[in-house]
C-alpha cells in the first residue's frame, strides 16, 4: 500500500497542496480527481520524490518510501516527457535500461507494448513523426517498460482515442492484479467511474473526500425514485422530504433518515399505486460533482 500523510507544499505565498492524506491500496485503481490547480500534478510530484514536501511523508507498506522504492516506481507526467527527435524504440530501450534493464529484455518489453498499442511498425520512426495521440501511447508504454511496483500516472487518458483507452486499461488491470497500487489523475469523470476502486478528490489544495466507491455512496445523501398515480406534487408535502425533481408521476427526493422513507411509502401506498420506489445509488462522478460545489 503507497499512503500519503500530511503532504504539504507551498510556492511563495500560495499553498499548492495543504495537509493532504489518503492511502492508494495494493491491488486497486484510485481516482485521483478535481479542478485545475486544485493540487494533484504537485502531489504526485511529491510522492515521486520531483518535489520536496515541505511537510508530511509518502509510505510504501508502513514504512518512508525511499529512492531505491521510487526507482521502481512507473510515473507517466501531464507532460510528455520523451525526446521528439529520437527512434521511438530506442529510446524505450534507453529509459528501461535507467531502470536496470539489459539491453535484450528493455528491447523486447518495449516491442511488446509498442504492439499492444499497435505501434509495432513504428518502432523506427521519431517520436515527433506520430499524432499527439499515438505519442501519448509511446509515453504511457515508457511508464509501464519495468514492471513498476507502483504506477502514478497524471492524465493518462488525456488525448487517447477508444481503442487506445480499451488497450491502456486492459494493461492497467493487469498490473492491478499483480498487487500494483495504481493512483491516476482524469478529468474524464466516466472513466473514473468506470475503473476507479477509489476515489480522492482535492479541492483548492485540500482533500474534500477519500474512500472506496461504497464507503463515498454511503455516505452520499440517500436519494429515491419514486412513481406514482397519479401524480407525485403531494411529497413537497412530506416531512423529512427534500424534493430534487418532480415530472408527473415522477420524482425524485432526498430522505431525511429511515423513518422519513418508510413514512413517504406508507402514504403513497394510501394515495394509490406505486410503481417505482428505489435508491439511487451515485456515480463517483456524481459524487465528485457533489463535494466540489
Amino acid at each position: 500500500m503507497l499512503q500519503v500523510q500530511g503532504l504539504t507544499r507551498r510556492f511563495g505565498e500560495k499553498t499548492a497542496v495543504d495537509a493532504v492524506s489518503f492511502d492508494v491500496p495494493s491491488g486497486k485503481m484510485t481516482g485521483f480527481v478535481g479542478a485545475n490547480g486544485a493540487g494533484k500534478t504537485t502531489t504526485m510530484r511529491m510522492i515521486m520524490g520531483v518535489l520536496t514536501a515541505q511537510s508530511g511523508e509518502v509510505l510504501l507498506d508502513g514504512r518512508p518510501v525511499t529512492a531505491g522504492d521510487r526507482s521502481s516506481f512507473g510515473y507517466m507526467p501531464e507532460e510528455r516527457g520523451l525526446y521528439p527527435k529520437q527512434p521511438i524504440l530506442d529510446q524505450l530501450v534507453y529509459l528501461g535500461q535507467l531502470h536496470r534493464m539489459t539491453q535484450g529484455d528493455a528491447r523486447s518489453r518495449a516491442q511488446e507494448l509498442l504492439e499492444r498499442f499497435q505501434l509495432g511498425d513504428r518502432g523506427k520512426d521519431k517520436l515527433e513523426s506520430l499524432s499527439l495521440g499515438n505519442q501519448q501511447r509511446v509515453q504511457i508504454a515508457a511508464s509501464l517498460l519495468h514492471r513498476p511496483s507502483v504506477l502514478i500516472l497524471d492524465e493518462p487518458f488525456s488525448g487517447l482515442d477508444p481503442v487506445a483507452v480499451d488497450s491502456m486499461v486492459d494493461l492497467l488491470r493487469e498490473h492491478t492484479e499483480q498487487g500494483v497500487p495504481i493512483l491516476f489523475s482524469s478529468h474524464q469523470l466516466d472513466l473514473v467511474d468506470r475503473l476507479c476502486d477509489n476515489l480522492v478528490v482535492l479541492q483548492k489544495g485540500r482533500l474534500v473526500t477519500s474512500g472506496t466507491g461504497d464507503e463515498l455512496r454511503a455516505a452520499a445523501p440517500r436519494r429515491h425514485r419514486i412513481t406514482v398515480s397519479p401524480d407525485a406534487g403531494w411529497v413537497r408535502e412530506e416531512p423529512g422530504v427534500t424534493v430534487i425533481d418532480v415530472a408527473g408521476q415522477d420524482a425524485v427526493v432526498e430522505l431525511a433518515d429511515d423513518d422519513a422513507a418508510q413514512r413517504l411509502l406508507t402514504n403513497a401506498l394510501a394515495r394509490g399505486p406505486v410503481h417505482e420506489f428505489s435508491r439511487i445509488r451515485p456515480s463517483l462522478s456524481e459524487i465528485y460533482r457533489g463535494v466540489s460545489q
